[in-house]
């Protein structure tokens, strides 16, 4: 089954909020205040939600009593937190490798993308990126030349931390770039994000990872089985909750809904927000923001 137009996604797709479930809420919320430089813009009883210039970015729910995931399990891989400039990143990867430097890692340049890796303290994957220009992307059709190229991270933050964006780190702009999953295997993960949701097939790699996207972006979610191949649905344990997905518009989200019962995958519709589960029990929200 092939994606036509209308089937797809819109161009004006945005990741929103990414949800996680948390075993520690302080020492957590501490880790993205002081190392990843968001602020706290909501606390009550449904969690602690945080970002950076009244944007939220990543909101923390109280999972005690839960289990931390298993290596192997689907889930999520990374949450990947997209800056307007060089030194905004760096100022941020500093600010994390100062937290707690056995924190970080690695580092690559993926000619699209500058990006730095980190884990949280419960283990859940970060992602600290720049996007370079759109034009020099390189497109093959609708492929989109992505590498995975030694990237020296501190010759990047000597080349690129200034004082004002270390003095400014909680003022620069961020966003969710892109979330990156683990699933049980490829093959499904496109016929489901792709055949059925609408995004767009990016690239791919050797039946190992799938990426895609709206409008024309190098990738809005991406999904692996590096560690999870062959893993079957997630049982409720820390780790990701839900991942938020914003459209301009209600119809998109109905004509979304439409595609949903079509496939048989259930789900539930208020008319501006749809909630469903994909094949491995990953909780995605699409609303209108």
């Amino acid at each position: 089954m092939s994606t036509t137009t209308q089937d797809q996604l819109s161009a004006d797709l945005a990741m929103g909020t990414v949800m996680l479930k948390v075993g520690d809420l302080g020492k957590m919320s501490d880790y993205y205040q002081r190392a990843l430089g968001l602020e706290v813009l909501s606390e009550g009883p449904t969690g602690t939600g945080l970002g950076r210039r009244g944007l939220e970015l990543v909101h923390l729910s109280d999972g005690t009593g839960l289990s931390l995931p298993g290596r192997g399990e689907a889930g999520l891989f990374h949450t990947a937190l997209l800056f307007d400039t060089q030194s905004d990143l760096a100022a941020t990867v500093l600010s994390a490798a100062q937290y707690d430097g056995a924190l970080f890692t690695g580092s690559s340049d993926h000619l699209v993308s500058e990006a730095f890796y980190f884990n949280d303290p419960e283990g859940n994957g970060i992602e600290l990126y720049f996007d370079r220009p759109r034009d020099t992307w390189t497109w093959n059709g609708d492929t989109v030349a992505m590498d995975t190229i030694h990237l020296d991270p501190n010759d990047y933050l000597n080349t690129h931390v200034n004082e004002a964006a270390v003095a400014g780190l909680a003022q620069a702009n961020a966003a969710i770039g892109h979330v990156h999953l683990q699933v049980g295997d490829v093959d499904t993960a496109e016929k489901f994000y792709v055949d059925t949701l609408g995004f767009a097939k990016t690239t791919g790699f050797h039946g190992q990872a799938l990426f895609v996207s709206a409008g024309g972006y190098h990738h809005h979610m991406a999904m692996n089985v590096w560690n999870s191949r062959g893993a079957g649905p997630r049982k409720d344990t820390l780790g990701l909750g839900e991942v938020v997905i914003t459209v301009p518009h209600a119809d998109e989200v109905g004509a979304l809904a439409d595609r949903l019962k079509v496939a048989g995958v259930a789900n539930h519709h208020t008319g501006a927000e749809l909630r469903f589960d994909d094949p491995w029990a990953n909780k995605i929200r699409v609303s209108v923001g």
